[in-house]
């Protein structure tokens, strides 16, 4: 890896970067040592460059979105973490085209401005529209392979790709781009019309049963286990007495049982041996396995 002249090609191209940013300022989580080089993109044609000049110098990459379903190691990101930026988003009939980093929300909200119906329910996902894709979030009953129609996608080579709903691969929690090198960078979305009242209803309804029942006030990383087939994993963690358990800064939400949050200063650490305790305790209890939903990325850390 040859980070300098990586820094050297990117400044010479007035790329923007910074050098040993906090990742806990860029996730939800508030968590995460620091990330080597920190690059902001505003344009394909500059993640195309970015993209070729760190795989010239050995540079390895993540992309980041939102860093709402992600737990930073405290130990940091080795090479370089890419932000994606821009806000833009366009309405034509029933189809919404925006950038992947554009967030969830506002997405929904442009929806409810058009009188389009089908986004209601990812109405509060605090990610952003390349990460939700991803993931294939999803939320009281909707998820993204519902609406989604195509996404526009940058390769490992720097080759701009197209690709259908069809062929994204959608399913609990995952799509073909968790297995790939694909960078989402634009997504279409497939809506129908709908009435405004309506649709700000639902979007309301749903908001305030989040509020309701999740932990918001603190900062977490969302649901921290997938759930597993015929259970909710919150109801088996709540079952087994951990509610409210915590390691370190690290705590089982009292509020709801599927959430680990943040109480002020709990680490990548925390959370992992947490994470470690709550899998131990309901697999020795019931014989359920818990798959984490939140990413782990950076360098790795012993428990």
């Amino acid at each position: 890896m040859d980070i300098k002249a990586f820094l050297k090609r990117l400044s010479d191209n007035g790329v923007q970067f910074v050098l040993n940013e906090p990742m806990s300022r860029h996730t939800t989580f508030k968590i995460g040592g620091n990330a080597e080089v920190f690059v902001s993109i505003y344009s394909t044609e500059e993640l195309i460059f970015v993209i070729k000049s760190a795989n010239e110098y050995g540079v390895p990459y993540f992309i980041l979105g939102a860093g709402s379903n992600l737990l930073v190691s405290d130990n940091g990101i080795e090479g370089a973490v890419i932000k994606l930026c821009g806000e833009d988003i366009k309405t034509d009939g029933d189809e919404i085209t925006c950038l992947a980093s554009v967030k969830l929300s506002k997405v929904c909200v442009s929806a409810l401005e058009n009188s389009l119906t089908g986004l209601e329910f990812a109405y509060g996902i605090p990610g952003s529209v390349g990460g939700a894709v991803f993931m294939n979030a999803g939320a009281y009953g909707g998820e993204m392979s519902q609406v989604v129609k195509s996404a526009e996608c940058v390769d490992n080579f720097g080759n701009i790709k197209t690709v259908s709903a069809e062929d994204m691969k959608f399913g609990y929690r995952t799509s073909v781009f968790k297995n790939s090198s694909f960078v989402i960078t634009q997504v279409t979305f497939k809506l129908n019309k709908g009435e405004t009242n309506e649709i700000k209803s639902k979007m309301s309804d749903l908001l305030n049963r989040r509020k309701e029942k999740q932990p918001l006030e603190y900062p977490s990383a969302g649901s921290t286990f997938k759930r597993p087939e015929g259970y909710f994993a919150g109801t088996l963690i709540e079952k087994n007495n951990l509610k409210g358990v915590s390691c370190g800064g690290a705590q089982v939400s009292s509020k709801h049982a599927g959430f680990v949050i943040n109480t002020g200063n709990a680490t990548a650490k925390d959370v992992k041996n947490l994470i470690k305790k709550i899998q131990d305790t309901v697999y020795e209890n019931d014989g359920v396995h818990l798959e984490t939903e939140v990413i782990f990325v950076g360098r790795e850390e012993k428990l």
